[in-house]
């Protein structure tokens, strides 16, 4: 299964009052790495506006494993876990410099229509990104 790769620097605005990252930027990271991963397959902001359609979290199951402070070098993984008609589910972990694996989460993500703000069947072309990604297929 071919992962994605998402490299970044933790920032002093990242840390909480207790000296680490703040849960909520463990999030912002994932989303990070999951943008970077869909315009690197041609679905920028751009397109999808262009197509109206929008692909949206609905569900996240996080674990909080390792404290990240400022300064550390993360790499977020991303790779595709589930497809669907309408959803799919990745999964994103976030290691350390060392390899030390300091959260994970499965993220489910629903396709839906700009305009009418309903769910939506996964266009085709999204479909085999997400099967090659699923597969293992080398990303260009």
């Amino acid at each position: 299964m071919q992962q994605h790769l998402f490299d970044l620097v933790v920032r002093s605005t990242d840390i909480d009052f207790i000296g680490h990252v703040n849960n909520a930027k463990y999030l912002e990271y994932m989303e990070w790495a999951r943008f970077d991963w869909i315009c690197q397959r041609g679905f920028t902001l751009d397109e999808l506006q262009r197509r109206g359609l929008m692909p949206v979290v609905v569900n996240i199951n996080i674990n909080y494993r390792r404290e990240l402070r400022m300064l550390e070098q993360v790499q977020v993984r991303t790779r595709v876990l589930g497809i669907g008609e309408k959803s799919y589910v990745i999964r994103h972990e976030l290691y350390k410099e060392k390899g030390e694996l300091a959260a994970d989460a499965d993220v489910t993500m629903v396709m839906i229509d700009a305009k009418t703000r309903r769910s939506v069947a996964l266009p085709e072309d999204w479909l085999g990104e997400l099967a090659k990604a699923a597969e293992g297929e080398q990303e260009g």
